[in-house]
């Protein structure tokens, strides 16, 4: 299971209706690079493959993600921040041994 933080789901869902993608879930990605090893990607997205995304739902968010990711990705918690600097979406990712300082890659 994947979710969203109130916060973060409601980011998501401003940034729907700015961009006129409420018919879109969110995509999430785990790819290769960063200072880590892994990098986070998220993306509004309106096609899934049923032979390998997982889908789920959190705060009325649809949330799609392939098997790959997935495997990365289990349990993880998504949510908004905003400081002294900057704003972002931060992963509370159990998978995860190290973190990078700015909070996009990570290390197993």
């Amino acid at each position: 299971m994947i979710t969203l933080t109130e916060a973060a789901a409601k980011k998501v869902k401003e940034i729907q209706g700015a961009e006129g993608l409420e018919d879109q879930g969110l995509r999430l990605r785990v790819i290769g690079g960063g200072c880590s090893g892994f990098s986070y990607d998220l993306f509004f997205d309106d096609e899934i493959n049923d032979d390998i995304d997982e889908t789920f739902e959190s705060l009325g968010v649809p949330l799609y993600v392939d098997m790959m990711s997935f495997t990365y990705l289990e349990g993880t918690e998504i949510d908004y921040v905003e400081g002294l600097y900057g704003a972002g979406f931060k992963f509370n990712n159990p998978v995860a041994k190290a973190t990078c300082g700015c909070g996009s890659s990570f290390a197993v």
